[in-house]
């Protein structure tokens, strides 16, 4: 049985009634230690041979330098290690721990011990058995283990009992028992919230919002440009117990409060990172997926409009980003199109946004007044009935317009100020391919959509949006007339998925019909969008564009999987929305309705961005 002590928490402070023990019996410092010493000797063993051939990617073989899988391992030890002793109270550390160290020191060992025997296991099996080991893969084995069992063995916070009322009766007070003790279960997995802390200067919470900046390029540019597959597979481990980890100590919410106080200046670094980008790739591989991740964020971003502001569950949103794709490609001087007319850029981006831009008023206009699932079942009507049309608008079953099934083919690269898109150019000595170039238009059409979606969201109509979401019928009391603020989300919606349909056109040469299904392997689809807004964060900016670059990155680099590579897909999708189910990136709205009244104060010391 567990004593009951005072014994340090995860902060170095007494703390009463908290064990002197986590789940392994093993007291509390001897724990700390052994998760300490591990995560070190787990930082020696990544310079080590692993195995004795370069018959596994990555050439495991070197000593005295990481490769391959060993650098995310040495990544994930170096981690453990600095949260590990931030719990020690260590002065100069105490920040990496606002929301205290044991937690997150778990999560941190977790993630080192499952990609470092993720990376036995593979070497294992690829190579045909352990006897491939050598010792420096014994031996990561053997100290993640040890790290693992220590940081486990770290001792739980558990909250002081609320003083039971004498007069209650003994029903009362075995409620209130029960109570507590579902709130101790629960707070020794919740997140904590960032103990108070010296507030910082300007200049350097800016440096520190540079800092989170270049990290993220550096973690984007690392996943998207993973050479094998394994190597992707360890990075999405480490990555997804690594982000948990820094949320458990408190370093998220406190990113998240910081970037706060300081939007425009994100906002501003967030689209110069993101334009260094191309700049960090040797040629078009990987600036491709750039691009249509770009172009499905900024559709997401649009969807959010409809789904996180509005609140409107529209499941056929993908047909808006089909008929600005589809309008662009019949005037831009495609052979395949019938008007045979060639509109520069900018006349062919305001076709395809007005003619989304009708769509959406002709579709919303009779079918506004209809809530919930009866609306969700009209527009996913909606995005099949667009795309049969199209099918069969073949001059065989109708009018010779979309060449059926067959669609726009042969689209030509676009000519802007004398700047052809579909050639290379040296910048800098740096040469930017085709994709590259798509990828600058389509981050200034993103700046663009992130500006409407802020200034609508800030406004007057953005704020009736959101009363019609919260509640449509205290908003109609009120004086806000539903209809009409519903259409326009849904005008305004159309339209930017239509913007962003312009460029798809002319990145993918072609507009078929098969581009635009409600469901589908690789996105965009109506189905991905709406799971980009929803597990992004319905309601924010990043949210969604955060979202749907997981949403397009993860399925195309798990294509090596197969039959099993949904499914692999949708077990992720569940944990997030398990553990994190208002979203990555939440508005404190959203923050609030998925946590009760005890837990209120935490969820309003975080702030979405």
């Amino acid at each position: 049985m567990t004593t009951q002590t005072t014994t340090p928490d995860t902060t170095g402070a007494p703390t009463p009634g908290a064990p002197t023990s986590g789940l392994l019996g093993i007291p509390a410092p001897a724990a700390r230690a052994l998760a300490t010493g591990g995560s070190l000797l787990t930082i020696a063993a990544t310079f080590l041979a692993w195995t004795w051939t370069s018959a596994f990617p990555g050439d495991l073989t070197v000593y005295g330098y990481p490769g391959g899988l060993q650098v995310l391992v040495l990544i994930g030890g170096a981690l453990t290690t600095l949260l590990a002793l931030a719990s020690y109270d260590i002065k100069g550390l105490r920040r990496l721990t606002p929301a205290g160290a044991d937690a997150a020191v778990k999560l941190a060992a977790l993630a080192t011990f499952a990609t470092a025997w993720y990376t036995v296991l593979a070497i294992s099996v690829e190579l045909g058995g352990v006897v491939n080991l050598e010792p420096g893969g014994y031996l990561v084995a053997t100290t993640s283990l040890a790290t693992l069992l220590g940081a486990l063995a770290l001792p739980f916070r558990r909250p002081e009992p609320d003083p039971i009322d004498p007069d209650s009766t003994g029903w009362e007070k075995f409620t209130h028992r029960l109570t507590h003790a579902w709130h101790t279960t629960k707070a020794a997995f919740a997140s904590g919230t960032p103990r108070p802390v010296r507030e910082l200067p300007s200049y350097a919470e800016i440096l520190i919002i540079v800092g989170i900046l270049a990290l993220g390029l550096v973690v984007f540019t690392y996943g998207i440009g993973t050479s094998y597959d394994e190597l992707f597979v360890g990075f999405l481990i480490l990555a997804g117990l690594g982000f948990a980890a820094l949320n458990k100590a408190g370093l998220i919410a406190q990113a998240s409060q910081i970037t706060a106080r300081h939007q425009n200046i994100t906002l501003f670094g967030a689209f110069i990172a993101a334009a260094l980008f191309p700049f960090t790739q040797t040629d078009d591989q990987y600036a491709t997926l750039g691009v249509y991740i770009l172009i499905f964020a900024t559709v997401a971003l649009g969807l959010n409009i409809v789904v996180g502001l509005a609140g409107l569950l529209d499941l056929g949103y993908v047909a808006f980003l089909g008929v600005g794709a589809y309008a662009a490609s019949l005037v831009s001087g495609s052979p395949s199109s019938p008007f045979h007319v060639h509109f520069p850029f900018w006349a062919a981006v305001i076709v395809g946004a007005l003619a989304s831009l009708v769509f959406g008023v002709l579709i919303g206009a009779p079918t506004l007044r209809l809530r919930g699932d009866y609306l969700a079942i009209v527009t996913l009507g909606f995005g099949e009935i667009f795309r049969i049309t199209a099918n069969n608008l073949d001059g065989t079953s109708g009018p010779d317009l979309t060449n059926g099934s067959n669609g726009i083919s042969s689209i030509p690269n676009l000519d802007v100020l004398g700047l052809d898109f579909g050639a290379a150019h040296d910048i800098a000595g740096f040469t930017i391919g085709r994709f590259a170039n798509y990828f600058f238009l389509m981050l200034l059409i993103t700046a663009v959509v992130v500006l409407v979606f802020r200034r609508s969201g800030n406004s007057r109509i953005g704020r009736a949006w959101v009363a019609i979401r919260e509640d449509e019928t205290a908003a109609l009391a009120m004086g806000i007339n539903g209809f009409r603020v519903k259409l326009i989300a849904f005008a305004v919606g159309a339209c930017l998925a239509g913007l962003a349909g312009t460029v798809q056109a002319h990145v993918t040469y072609t507009v078929t019909p098969e581009q635009y299904l409600f469901a589908g392997a690789i996105p965009p689809n109506s189905a991905f969008l709406l799971a980009a807004v929803v597990l992004g964060g319905m309601g924010t900016i990043a949210g969604p564009l955060i979202g749907a670059a997981l949403l397009f990155l993860i399925p195309n680099k798990l294509q090596f999987l197969g039959d099993y590579q949904l499914f692999a897909f949708g077990v992720a999708l569940i944990l997030l929305m398990r553990f994190r189910p208002e979203g990555l990136i939440p508005n404190r709205r959203r923050q609030l309705e998925f946590h009760d009244e005890a837990d209120a104060p935490a969820a309003l010391g975080k702030t979405g961005a």
